[in-house]
């Protein structure tokens, strides 16, 4: 993977940014906004960004498969293609609701896998600008500037904690046994905002239920490359491939991760 790669992927991150989703910021018409599932919306944004992406991406790897959250939606045998030698995934709008919502943190998220590992993990946040990337094995980058994941320093640990998708059993066992060992604050809803801010000394945790690879594959390997730690609760890395499957563990240090996956234990 190359640096002109990466280079073409933010323009195209910013092109689509752009075209589709600031023009529409805080100014979408009631017919430009769908209910997509329970507590989830889409917009017209998301669907002009995804075209906008899979068009140019196909260029840059022709041989590439290609799977964007809206196409999945609408054909849900796409994901299929998670497992392909080489495969784009592309979530066009991440934080649709707080879009919808005429606020922030939303982004855009695009990864690329190899036969169910991402390999590579671009983030781009569409009001500042901000520009996180990282490479197998090759560390992470802000803006072009290498990071190293860093903790908070806040005693006890700043912990974000999804409660949405977690069933009434769940969220109960996690509001008794895990929120009083931390510094609750509130998700973003927004994995193009959450990862970042366990690498930046923001938050030192995050659990999330939901695993979806288009919300996932680039923040989790931003993430490992600068030094903190995401995987399953059972150790396991994330995989695009097994990404129906719940739970997982984000931290900005491997110590902090050890400390919540034993916590985790048993729930």
């Amino acid at each position: 993977m190359s640096e002109i790669l990466t280079r073409e992927v933010h323009s195209l991150m910013k092109s689509a940014t752009e075209r589709a989703i600031l023009p529409r910021y805080q100014s979408l018409a009631a017919h430009e906004v769908d209910d997509k599932a329970a507590d989830d919306v889409v917009t017209i944004a998301d669907h002009e960004a995804e075209a906008i992406l899979t068009e140019g991406l196909a260029k840059l790897l022709p041989e590439a498969a290609i799977v964007g959250e809206e196409a999945c939606h609408a054909e849900p045998a796409v994901m299929d293609r998670l497992g392909d030698d080489l495969c784009w995934i592309i979530d066009p709008l991440d934080g649709t609701n707080n879009f919808a919502a005429g606020k922030p943190p939303f982004g855009v998220l695009i990864a690329l896998a190899e036969r169910g590992e991402t390999i590579g993990g671009w983030i781009y946040d569409c009001l500042s600008g901000r520009f996180c990337h990282a490479q197998i094995g090759k560390g992470a980058y802000v803006d072009g500037t290498r990071v190293y994941a860093r903790v908070s320093g806040s005693v006890p640990p700043i912990a974000a904690i999804s409660l949405v998708f977690a069933d009434p059993e769940r969220r109960a066992a996690l509001k008794s046994e895990i929120a009083p060992h931390y510094t609750c604050v509130d998700i973003p809803r927004c994995a193009a905002e959450q990862y970042p801010r366990l690498v930046l000394g923001q938050n030192d945790l995050a659990l999330f239920e939901k695993t979806l690879a288009w919300d996932h594959a680039a923040g989790a390997l931003f993430t490992n490359e600068a030094g903190g730690k995401v995987a399953r609760p059972d150790g396991r890395p994330f995989r695009v491939d097994e990404h129906l499957q719940k739970g997982m563990i984000g931290a900005a240090s491997p110590a902090l991760w050890d400390e919540m996956a034993a916590r985790m234990v048993g729930l």
